[in-house]
């Protein structure tokens, strides 16, 4: 399986966005102290969201997709409906 999933710093409300086979694990990655990457600056990340996808394909298109729409109010939506599920 492949996951396209969303970590999110509620203090300052800074969200990303990424596709990976263990979301889970990513997160730890993303958290580490030792990331060198652009997450770093903003840490700590909780996981709020993850949707699973059968394809990687898939997983990046719908990255992609989410990615383009630049719109933090469409994402608490979208993490919303989720947690109503």
């Amino acid at each position: 399986m492949y996951y396209v999933y969303i970590i999110h710093n509620p203090e300052l409300d800074r969200f990303y966005i990424g596709s990976s086979s263990n979301p889970e694990g990513r997160l730890l990655a993303h958290n580490h102290p030792q990331n060198k990457g652009w997450t770093k600056r903003f840490q700590p990340w909780r996981l709020v969201y993850s949707m699973a996808f059968v394809l990687k394909s898939e997983a990046l298109a719908k990255e992609k997709f989410l990615k383009s729409c630049k719109n933090k109010d469409y994402l608490k939506k979208l993490i919303a409906q989720a947690d109503s599920c």
